[in-house]
């Protein structure tokens, strides 16, 4: 007799998509236990509302690869930081900078800091610099859309701003990027950033800026360059 199988619809295996695993007691009334995919879900909501895509959910430290002097340096640095944050989150020197060279990885610890701080219930907002800054300028006469935006990056937890200068410089971008970093340098919150920029580069773009940003993450920088620290070009 041919039995045909139904296949399973349900994306999770262990509890069918309820969320909870019931087991059963011999002298007691069935146990209902959260399923771990609960955890998973909430993870990629944060993610979403982060505005992080859940591709990179999969950002960590533990699959970071630590093939140079300077990416150790970063992972270090990086893990020092996330240890050290409920310390110094309402300090001056509450941030942390990687600068320097295109593919050494700067982006991915980034990352992987945020996965770790939202998994605290920590919450991270990404603003990939170049996508956001146009955004904002294409829409400077919209004063509600204006102040709406930038007020999201100025005031949330953590703001991960990644990619800061990336594409050609304006004076127009250096404005609006003063207000969302002096914003946060005066009110003390936090800020992982990512860019290609030198901390003399970032001085050379805007002094004001530059020098808010330096004295933000002066405990906890890392500063990239030569080629051989680029992990594309291998």
């Amino acid at each position: 007799m041919k039995v045909e199988m139904k296949q399973s619809h349900f994306r999770c295996k262990l509890c069918n998509d309820t969320g909870f695993i019931i087991k059963e007691q011999a002298r007691s009334q069935p146990l209902m236990t959260p399923c771990k995919c609960l955890e998973a879900e909430k993870v990629k909501r944060l993610w979403k509302n982060s505005g992080i895509n859940t591709d990179n959910l999969d950002k960590s430290f533990s699959n970071f690869k630590e093939w140079s002097e300077k990416s150790k340096e970063m992972k270090f640095k990086a893990a020092e930081y996330y240890k050290r944050f409920r310390n110094i989150r309402r300090e001056v020197r509450n941030s942390i900078l990687f600068c320097g060279n295109p593919g050494s990885g700067k982006t991915h610890v980034s990352l992987a800091l945020a996965n770790n701080f939202l998994k605290k219930d920590i919450r991270v907002v990404y603003m990939p610099y170049r996508d956001i800054i146009t955004s904002l300028k294409q829409n400077m006469i919209d004063e509600e859309y204006y102040k709406k935006t930038l007020s999201k990056y100025q005031t949330c937890e953590i703001l991960l701003l990644d990619d800061l200068y990336k594409g050609k410089v304006n004076d127009t971008d250096i404005n609006i990027m003063f207000e969302l970093i002096n914003y946060r340098y005066i009110n003390h919150l936090p800020i992982i950033i990512s860019t290609e920029f030198t901390v003399e580069g970032l001085l050379r773009v805007d002094e004001a800026i530059g020098s808010r940003i330096y004295e933000m993450c002066k405990n906890f920088m890392v500063e990239i360059e030569g080629v051989e620290n680029n992990y594309r070009l291998r």
